[in-house]
Parts: structure tokens; sequence; C-alpha cells
């Protein structure tokens, strides 16, 4: 491939060079592009829909976020939300939902050659774009986000947006459930497990999003809107049906790139920064773009420095914590999640947000499966049996 590309760029006339080229303008990309812009590198920006609004909904805790991201990037603050396992708890962390358009605004690129066009062809210092034109650059960064699906250990969501009124009964203002495991949503104990999201947007809605973490090919929309609206009967919500919804459905598993390799960078959630236990990734993304940055300007590899051997043991341990989810039912999912949010504020923090704290993480999956009960449930969570509990389940 690169000696074709080679071949074709001799026969372009069109051919700019640049420091930084970014192809994909999701969060990821139109931050890496952002910064590198805002360092005063020469930054190519590719992508097909370079001004089109982010799809998905897009949350996190608020402490993820990097400090140079503006206030206006959040539309939403939730200062204690809910999780329901077998009780109610509120976790003392405040938790936000960003707000498309301010990210957008945020993540602004004015100062980069933006191309409206698709990448035919991604290498190391080259892309090529389906206007003909072929963009050079010193560090090339693919952020297209995640290849299909198949067979993959996936996160499924089914989206349902209503009024804050509506959701009053199930959603106080200013509130969210981040967790919601109370048996309301029609799923027998043979079946596998899921449980409800919800929170408020900040626009004068409140998103209800039935999700299953862990399974192999997902949850299909149609069992987890189903789902979703058994919930929201439960609480004596009823819909017209022609409310707006949104679906996800990606996989889980995409491992960190390995350095030394002559490839463009993948970053973002194509490069291992989807968190493999929660489907979280815009704020790690974020948090990494100035050390990928820094490091191209100090002449180093960006992929060495994103993944040293911490990252790398955090991804592999998280990874073990997803394919225990993935096997267990409802009633094993709430004595886990019982017993991991009795954990430290540490041990918390270090499965849902740090990208190294190995130590920190070690402790608190080996005391999760410790204090899980009864015991004979923690050979599942190990997967010492029913290993593949859930494959080619018949929804």
């Amino acid at each position: 491939m690169r000696a074709e590309l080679e071949k074709r760029l001799n026969a372009k006339v069109s051919v700019r060079e640049f420091d930084v080229a970014v192809v994909g303008l999701g969060p990821a990309g139109r931050a890496l592009a952002h910064r590198a812009a805002v360092a005063g590198l020469k930054v190519a920006a590719i992508d097909p829909r370079p001004d089109r609004l982010f799809p998905p909904t897009f949350s996190c805790w608020v402490d993820e976020l990097p400090a140079w991201l503006p206030g206006f990037a959040i539309a939403q603050r939730i200062e204690a939300p809910t999780v329901w396992t077998s009780v109610e708890r509120r976790i003392t962390r405040p938790y936000c939902v960003l707000s498309k358009p301010g990210l957008h605004a945020a993540l602004n690129i004015d100062d980069a050659t933006v191309y409206a066009a698709r990448a035919r062809n991604v290498d190391q210092h080259l892309v090529e774009l389906d206007n003909d034109t072929t963009v050079k650059a010193a560090t090339v960064f693919d952020t297209r986000g995640l290849p299909v699906l198949n067979q993959r250990r996936a996160a499924s969501a089914h989206g349902i947006f209503v009024s804050e009124e509506t959701a009053a009964p199930m959603v106080a203002k200013g509130e969210g459930l981040l967790l919601d495991w109370r048996p309301e949503n029609g799923a027998g104990p043979a079946e596998p497990p899921s449980f409800l999201y919800a929170v408020p947007l900040g626009d004068g809605t409140v998103i209800f999003e039935e999700t299953s973490l862990g399974l192999r090919g997902g949850m299909p929309q149609h069992e987890l809107r189903k789902r979703t609206l058994a919930r929201l009967k439960a609480h004596g919500i009823e819909l017209t049906g022609d409310e707006p919804h949104e679906a996800a459905h990606y996989p889980l598993d995409q491992e960190p790139p390995k350095k030394g390799r002559a490839i463009a960078v993948p970053f973002g959630s194509r490069g291992g920064m989807m968190h493999p236990c929660t489907g979280y990734s815009v704020a790690d993304s974020l948090a990494l773009v100035d050390p990928a940055i820094d490091a191209i300007k100090a002449g180093n590899d960006p992929i060495e420095a994103l993944w040293p051997w911490q990252a790398r043991l955090v991804y592999w341990m998280r990874m073990r914590g997803l394919w225990g989810l993935g096997r267990l039912t409802t009633a094993q999912s709430i004595a886990m999640f019982d017993a991991f949010f009795t954990e430290s504020e540490r041990g918390q923090r270090a499965l849902l947000s740090a990208h190294d704290d190995y130590l920190g993480l070690g402790a608190v999956l080996f005391n999760t499966v410790a204090h899980t009960w009864p015991f004979r449930w923690r050979y599942d969570l190990v997967g010492w049996r029913n290993r593949d509990r859930w494959l080619n389940y018949p929804f």
C-alpha cells in the first residue's frame, strides 16, 4: 500500500504538507486538531462532514475533563448522581452531560486547514482523499471511530428522550440515575441483564437509556426498547411512541495500539481509549490530547507517551472486568455492583476513570470479587464456570 500511495503522490498536483493530520472529526479528532493548532502546529483536519454536530449524547465525571475545556461545554451538572443496586446510593462525585453545540464550539478548528472529504487511504505520513488530494504530515492520527461489531464484546443502548415534567416520577430536576438495576425492565432471571441510565440533558429533556454491557454481539435495539418502556410504565410514565430516540451499539474491546509500528496513530475510541467496563471514551480522549501533542513537539512516539506499561496493565485488568460483566445474571450483577460501590473512593476512581492507577485497580477488582455474595457466584465472575453463558442468546 505504501508504494502505491507514493506512486499516486508523485502523480498528484494537489499535495499539502503539515505537522499533524487528523482523520475523523468526532470529539477526539476535533480536540486533537484544536489543541495541535493552539500549540502552534500546522494542522490538517479531514472529515466528509466537518461541521456536523456530534450525534451521540456524551457524559463523564466533571473531574475527568481537562482544565483547558471551557465551562460552556457542559450542558448539565449533577452533583450527586444515584445508583440503584439492592439499595439506593448517592455518589458524591459531580457528573455532567456535555453540550453537543458547546463541545463542538469549544473544539474549534479555525486555525486548521479543513478538508471536507473522505479518506481513501491512511498511512503513517500520507492521507489520500477521495477528491484526488493527498495530505502529507509528519504525524497522522486516525480518529475515525470503531470498526464493525460482529461478535465482539459490546455496549448496546436504546435511549428515549422525554420532557423533564414527564420524567419527574423517576428523575427529579437536576438529578440522575447512573445505574438502575431495580427489577422493573420486564426481563426474567434467565435472560441477559441490562440496567437503566437516565440523566437530564440541560435542554428541558431527560434521556432514559436501557443499557447492556459485555455481551458478545450486544443486545438488540428492540429488546432494549421493550425494557425501557417497561421501566417507565412501572413508574406510571406512559409515552406516545413519537418521542425522539437514539441507539448505541459498539465494541468495548478495542485494544491500545502497539508502539514502534509504521502506521497512523490510532486515537480516541479507535486507539484503545474506550473504557472496556463502562463504554465511556470522550473524557479520556480529551485528557490525553495534550500528552500526545507534547510528545510530537518533543520528537517522541505519541503511542509510547500515551500507553506506558502502567496504562497497558490497567487496560488488561479492565478487560478482565469486561469479560466478567458479560457472563453474569441480573442477580449476580446486582451483587457485584453492591460490592463495588462499598469500595474506597480511590478504588472506584481506579476502575471508572484513572488511566494508569494499576495498584488501585488491582485492589478494587480483587476486593469486589472477594465481597460478592453468595460465594459461589465468584466462580462466574472470574470465569471458572459459565464463561459463555449468554453466547448466541436467542433474543
